[in-house]
């Protein structure tokens, strides 16, 4: 390939184009911003979702304080709760319900279920507690959460989780990922 040779006019435009430079002081490339701005989630009308969990009663079995909770939605592959359990997807964010009414945690629940698809995260971690200072040992939270999260349109896949996250007083969810509509 020869060399191309550029007049002195047009190396006088090129260099009145590029204008004044300078040489860098670091060759390092920062991947991130440093001051990049917390994104604000916009938040439907918690009333609006409070409304399709009004009842708590369902055809559900009532599940007992050691027992373990799996659900995936009909259509989705099994291996998708093995994976969830292997812990193949990481954790975004995680919830803690201890100690709330259930209208408080499911007011919470809903709340950070929304965030966390406005976030885009595609897998949380919430933590109920297995019900040991419920009446007649029956676990409110767990039940209500294991009804609530089968109801929520964007919860995929839940399981218990694993013992070193809290076992059978805590889940692991996978959410829908979230995509912006097209321009």
């Amino acid at each position: 390939m020869t060399k191309k040779i550029i007049s002195d006019e047009d190396r006088q435009l090129f260099r009145h184009s590029v204008g004044d430079i300078h040489p860098l002081t670091s060759d390092k490339v920062l991947l991130k911003p440093l001051n990049k701005p917390k994104p604000i989630p916009k938040f439907r009308d918690a009333a609006e979702d409070l409304s399709a969990f009004a009842s708590t009663a369902s055809d559900l079995d009532i599940v007992g304080l050691e027992d373990s909770l799996s659900y995936a939605k009909p259509g989705l592959s099994r291996s998708i709760l093995k994976k969830l359990r292997q812990g193949y997807f990481g954790l975004h964010a995680e919830l803690d319900l201890h100690g709330l009414t259930s209208l408080e945690a499911q007011r919470q629940l809903l709340q950070f279920l929304q965030a966390c698809v406005q976030r885009k995260y595609h897998c949380v971690h919430i933590v109920h507690g297995k019900g040991y200072r419920s009446l007649d040992n029956q676990p409110i939270l767990k039940n209500n959460i294991n009804h609530w999260l089968r109801l929520h349109k964007d919860v995929l896949a839940f399981c218990s989780a694993p013992p070193k996250d809290g076992g059978t007083g805590a889940v692991l969810v996978l959410l829908k990922a979230k995509t912006d509509p097209a321009p």
